[in-house]
């Protein structure tokens, strides 16, 4: 399957040296290189869970590098300047649907993005604010992880018959086994246990502002919620403030994470960890990584939209804090491999760094 994989990977890059070339009208042929890339990602090998894992498939290099840069001025909007955030911003032209991206190196303190500061739709990406909420409380003594909570079941309803969802409790868990689902399953009953807990959207909203003064953050429904009643805008054209964050302030919030500002070790560690064993989103940011890449985050969908956020590690140590948001696009496919070539550039553009650093040393 590897063997195949590269192969066809080839014949996409010769697909675009003929549009460097000249010999294909620009415009169409970048559409239809997306295409086959989905082609390629729906087809990738489907393993188990991983745990910050180092990713088995390898990605397209060189010549797929120099085909991007060549087609940017073509997809509109490309700033002058930094060679990476040139590349980003080519790869979030927002003629399908607003796309946002955010990522920062933990250890230079490097940052890059394109419309960083704007709100997009956190679907599940939440969840790592809601496990924070509940893991602080852990650390003040509130709770602990071995007591028992239940699931919380959705009860059928009209779309926007209720403020809220119904819902109903199910089966009693571990708060650790509630966390766990939540994260690496992105178990929708597990984190609206979790968020009856810590007392609502509210309490979560509440403590990011308070902790962390990320105003850019905000969680207005519970998860059965959001999902029984989404749909009723459209994230690609409407900015919608609720539910929502910046990919900037997400960058901020993981990076603070990592660093131990708000959790203790042991409450980092455990949230950390469910990251890095998270299974959903294979052809997301994991997607194209290279061999030896690691990788610890956490996925979100709904109408329109997908996400994926976390921490990607490079061979050499280099820890990224990064945050993909995109909308439209055309289909869910199209979601998932663009949000894969963006991790991918950053991964590329942040190793670049580390290696000309290396050299002036």
């Amino acid at each position: 399957m590897a063997i195949d994989l590269r192969s066809r990977l080839g014949r996409i890059m010769a697909a675009a040296a003929l549009v460097i070339g000249g010999a294909v009208p620009l415009a169409a042929e970048a559409s239809s290189l997306e295409a086959q890339f989905d082609s390629v990602l729906g087809n990738a090998p489907r393993g188990g869970a991983p745990a910050i894992r180092s990713v088995q498939q390898p990605a397209p290099a060189t010549r797929f590098d120099a085909a991007r840069a060549q087609l940017a001025p073509a997809i509109g909007r490309v700033p002058s300047g930094d060679p990476l955030t040139v590349q980003l911003a080519a790869l979030a032209a927002s003629s399908q649907g607003r796309i946002g991206v955010a990522a920062l190196d933990l250890a230079t303190g490097r940052s890059v993005g394109v419309m960083g500061d704007q709100s997009f739709p956190m679907a599940s990406t939440s969840k790592v604010a809601i496990v924070a909420t509940f893991l602080a409380g852990v650390d003040q003594g509130r709770w602990q992880l071995t007591d028992r909570f239940p699931l919380m079941v959705p009860v059928p309803s009209a779309k926007f018959s209720s403020a809220v969802a119904p819902v109903r409790p199910g089966t009693e868990l571990t708060a650790l086994q509630l966390i766990e689902l939540a994260l690496t399953r992105s178990d929708n009953h597990a984190t609206d246990g979790l968020l009856a807990v810590v007392g609502g959207p509210q309490a979560v909203t509440r403590w990011v502002h308070q902790n962390t003064g990320l105003t850019e953050f905000r969680l207005d429904r519970d998860i059965a919620t959001l999902v029984r009643d989404d749909g009723a805008i459209n994230p690609a054209i409407t900015v919608d403030k609720r539910d929502s964050i910046t990919p900037n302030a997400m960058v901020r919030l993981l990076a603070g994470l990592y660093q131990g500002q708000w959790l203790s070790a042991s409450s980092r560690q455990v949230l950390l960890g469910a990251m890095s064993r998270c299974i959903t989103g294979k052809a997301r940011m994991r997607a194209l990584l290279p061999e030896g890449a690691a990788i610890g985050h956490k996925t979100g969908t709904l109408f329109n939209t997908a996400s994926d956020v976390g921490f990607i590690e490079t061979p050499d140590g280099r820890k990224l804090a990064v945050a993909i948001y995109v909308t439209g696009q055309g289909g869910k496919p199209q979601r998932n491999s663009r949000i894969a070539l963006l991790a991918r550039t950053i991964y590329d553009g942040y190793r670049a760094d580390g290696t000309r650093q290396a050299a002036l040393r």
